[in-house]
């Protein structure tokens, strides 16, 4: 069932703070596109990112690499949102956590969002009816669900991708052929998956 686009009246999206936060948010993951992943990293310290997705999202450098990556599958959509709203939960006023989760609402939840990522109905449902009075907590459940399948999907495929594999032997970047994967991979799959907060404390 298709449910309405929401606009908020009350919004001036013309405000300065505002328009900084739109421009963060579409240029997020660019910043790893236009540079490559500088021969600094040392292949020991490429090693460490394979130890756990956390690591990986905790440095500079494999958050980068990895997005990298996921631009190749035509998937950063994944890594972006989850950088949002790691950036939204750092929010101080109410003013500010309205503009962004009505700016991350429109960039990655609604229907046919241009980088809409891959949530179930009922967790789409709960950010529809909660995002005129948004909270830090709004995007908790739907980030950990995007997390917990980069985790278990993009995760594994990028630890054997020429990317990871290049880095940990050493070896300067190469150009990557990109591929478009398929989206059938939902959430579903994991119906008992449970929200971990505590990776993002």
């Amino acid at each position: 069932m298709e449910k309405p686009l929401v606009f908020f009246s009350q919004l001036n999206m013309s405000e300065p703070k505002e328009k900084t936060f739109y421009k963060v948010i579409h240029a997020i993951g660019k910043e790893a596109s236009n540079k490559d992943i500088k021969n600094s990293v040392s292949p020991e310290e490429a090693v460490k990112w394979g130890e756990s997705f956390d690591k990986l999202l905790s440095h500079k450098d494999g958050f980068n690499a990895f997005t990298r990556f996921l631009k190749t599958e035509f998937s950063e959509e994944n890594i972006e949102f989850w950088a949002a709203c790691e950036d939204f939960k750092k929010s101080q006023e109410p003013h500010q956590l309205l503009h962004k989760a009505q700016a991350i609402y429109e960039k990655f939840i609604q229907n046919d969002a241009p980088q809409e990522v891959n949530l179930d109905f009922h967790t789409k449902e709960t950010i529809f009816k909660s995002i005129s009075q948004p909270t830090i907590h709004s995007f908790d459940a739907a980030q950990s669900r995007v997390y917990r399948l980069m985790e278990q999907d993009s995760y594994t495929r990028f630890l054997k991708s020429d990317i990871y594999l290049d880095l940990i032997k050493g070896r300067p970047p190469r150009t990557t052929n990109l591929r478009r994967r398929s989206r059938s991979f939902t959430f579903n799959e994991f119906p008992d998956e449970k929200p971990d907060l505590a990776i993002w404390l």
